[in-house]
């Protein structure tokens, strides 16, 4: 059984692995069309319903980009569509989800002293929220008030707001940043399967039919493309929080995350100006750096971490605590580990607990008996540098008190 503990910590890597590159191309793609698109020349004598084009150098070469409003007069014997970066960047957020916050909701997803849940309500929420979020957003598009873009831009950023402060009243802080960044990613990649792509396809049938294809597909394209642009940095910033305490595990985590997605726009706001050449608003980095200073301040208000703590075990923990060898499984972690896994950490340099991850009770030592297994037993990632010499019989110990519980 303990070797199901190593695969699935292998095809988690896996996930994450694949899910950073199809996010890499996804927002690659995403990133340079938008600039494509800011820059585009209008000059005279372009051919018919040219818009506008660009010369770009590249790689030793010079391309010339032209981009036809609607659609040129024949269709290219060649098409190339940019979709599946964004269905495979959701598609693999999606299994680690799976794989780290449902796998391990007991752990990631629950914190019982914020709602005390069992995993099968806690995971019916996690993908309530998610369908239900793109739902409320796309009627809210689809309704009088989309035709004002930056008013529903306004309205988004509420319904956002109200969002990361309900997951921080359900889930973990921890889980609460993660479904954060869910929650805008899945808006993002819907918009590509259910309304960018389809009016594009919209367009292709009408050019192949003969037909003059409606401007009004394009025109919502774009501005669900608008969005996916402004909401990108903070889609990143929430999907590396879970490696900063600082971050999730605070009083204040849903304001902090409040204002990340500001920071997105001034940061955004920046590029998509200098692509324009419109200038270089720079204050938008001002803006940006006092936000910044902000979280940080948020962040220690109060000191102490409000993060996940264990105030009981759970079964799976009770089982780990009732092993014969948990309690010199115990001895070393708390001598080798809780110098930096504590309330308080007492190791010079370490000011706060590394990934909120506290191994001081018996509690907690229980509840995270896979990741000591893993981290300090079948591998050597801890402690870092082997600083507190954890020696080999001890790593043995710990790999005997894992192994040992779950083969009973």
């Amino acid at each position: 059984m303990y070797e199901y503990a190593v695969a699935w910590e292998w095809l988690s890597f896996a996930a994450r692995w694949f899910h950073v590159i199809t996010a890499i191309a996804w927002i690659g793609s995403s990133f340079y069309f938008i600039a494509l698109d800011l820059g585009l020349t209008k000059r005279p004598n372009m051919p018919a319903g040219v818009y506008g084009e660009e010369w770009q150098v590249h790689g030793g070469g010079f391309y010339h980009v032209q981009k036809y409003l609607v659609a040129p007069a024949q269709m290219p014997e060649h098409l190339t569509w940019f979709k599946y970066e964004s269905y495979f960047t959701w598609l693999s957020g999606f299994l680690m989800l799976c794989i780290v916050y449902y796998g391990g909701a007991d752990l990631f997803l629950i914190d019982r002293t914020v709602m005390a849940l069992a995993p099968w309500q806690a995971i019916l929420l996690s993908l309530a929220s998610l369908s239900i979020g793109w739902i409320i957003y796309d009627l809210l598009c689809k309704s009088p008030l989309g035709k004002n873009t930056w008013g529903l831009m306004v309205l988004l950023f509420l319904v956002l707001i109200a969002m990361a402060w309900g997951y921080t009243q359900i889930f973990s802080g921890r889980a609460a940043f993660l479904h954060l960044g869910a929650f805008t990613a899945t808006i993002m990649s819907a918009n590509v399967f259910f309304i960018i792509i389809p009016n594009q396809k919209i367009v292709v049938a009408d050019l192949i039919a003969g037909r003059t294809p409606d401007p009004k597909y394009g025109m919502i394209a774009k501005q669900r493309s608008l969005h996916n642009n402004y909401l990108t940095l903070p889609v990143i910033f929430f999907m590396l929080s879970n490696h900063y305490p600082l971050a999730f595990a605070t009083h204040f985590n849903w304001v902090i995350a409040a204002l990340v997605f500001l920071m997105g726009v001034t940061i955004r706001h920046w590029f998509n100006t200098t692509h324009a050449r419109k200038g270089k608003p720079t204050w938008t980095w001002l803006v940006t750096v006092l936000l910044f200073i902000v979280i940080m301040w948020l962040s220690t208000v109060p000191k102490v971490l409000t993060g996940e703590t264990e105030t009981s075990m759970t079964p799976v923990a009770q089982k780990f605590a009732a092993n014969a060898h948990f309690g010199a499984a115990r001895d070393v972690v708390q001598a080798r580990c809780s110098m930096c896994h504590a309330a308080e950490p007492v190791y010079e340099g370490v000011n706060f607990t590394p990934k909120s991850v506290r191994l001081e009770t018996d509690a907690e030592i229980a509840a995270h008996a896979r990741e000591i297994y893993i981290q300090a037993g079948r591998s050597h990632a801890m402690p870092p540098g082997n600083v507190t010499a954890i020696s080999p019989d001890e790593r043995r110990l710990l790999t005997a008190w894992y192994e040992s519980t779950i083969s009973q």
